[in-house]
């Protein structure tokens, strides 16, 4: 296997892709990633509403859609919905999914940064926990701004994973004591963390654009270069982070809600 130092983007891209590929097999499983309670869907529904609106059949774009948990809110609130992804094991499950549910969620097999989509095409583009891993937030900015109609939002929601407070870091340390114990209820809903995973996710981290930290004012200075307006940064994720605590061990929930998590919301 190559070195770290002498892999291109490309070959950074292809790892990407292949960890989320993997993911997909357990991601439903996770608290934090589907949602496990009403509570959580109506904190989630409350959040798009703060910063979109009621969808009333505007077109909509869930980039990294993966098993297609934020297409399915968005669908709820009447928008007509297309999920984006290039991991293929992922978009399965949200075929799948969709199906099952009875969704009418228009579904395709594509590149965050490089959408192939029509300029102008849609009202909305939203995106969770896909900042982070962007190797050219800039470019892929400049990508979402040429799809969106004038006057269309982006809502990103994502985190600082990286630049964690002490007590965060305490946290975060008692979650794993508690978790070797066997008394972290983090497992719930699915397996406990991968080691091997864990070190892939290291490994990508260290080489994305956000490896210092994906902070929420970096993010939206990359926006306003991309040519956004009307920048809104919300760090008020309570809601959410209340309904999910029921689903993480006591230590995990008070790590998360610790951290630096936000919503931006951004105008063409």
């Amino acid at each position: 296997m190559q070195a770290v130092s002498s892999l291109s983007n490309h070959d950074l891209r292809d790892e990407i892709k292949a960890y989320w590929s993997l993911r997909a097999e357990t991601f439903d499983t996770q608290p934090g990633h589907e949602i496990f309670s009403e509570d959580e869907r109506a904190a989630w529904h409350a959040l798009f509403r703060k910063h979109l609106g009621e969808g009333e059949g505007r077109a909509a774009l869930d980039l990294a859609c993966g098993t297609a948990v934020i297409s399915h809110l968005l669908d709820d609130l009447g928008f007509k919905v297309t999920g984006l992804d290039w991991a293929e094991p992922m978009l399965e499950r949200a075929q799948a999914k969709a199906k099952d549910r009875g969704r009418q969620i228009r579904f395709l097999m594509g590149d965050a940064e490089r959408t192939m989509e029509d300029d102008e095409a849609y009202d909305v583009i939203t995106n969770r926990h896909l900042v982070w891993t962007l190797v050219d937030p800039l470019a892929c900015f400049k990508e979402w701004h040429r799809v969106l109609k004038p006057g269309g939002k982006v809502l990103i929601v994502d985190g600082d994973f990286v630049n964690t407070s002490t007590l965060t870091r305490l946290l975060k340390k008692l979650t794993g004591f508690a978790s070797r114990l066997g008394l972290a209820r983090d497992a719930l809903h699915g397996a406990p963390p991968n080691p091997d995973m864990a070190e892939t996710h290291t490994r990508i981290l260290s080489r994305v654009h956000f490896s210092g930290g994906a902070h929420a004012h970096a993010v939206a200075d990359l926006l306003k270069k991309a040519g956004f307006s009307k920048i809104t940064v919300d760090q008020d994720m309570t809601a959410i982070h209340r309904a999910q605590r029921k689903n993480f061990s006591f230590f995990k929930g008070l790590e998360r809600a610790t951290q630096h998590r936000y919503a931006i919301c951004a105008e063409k």
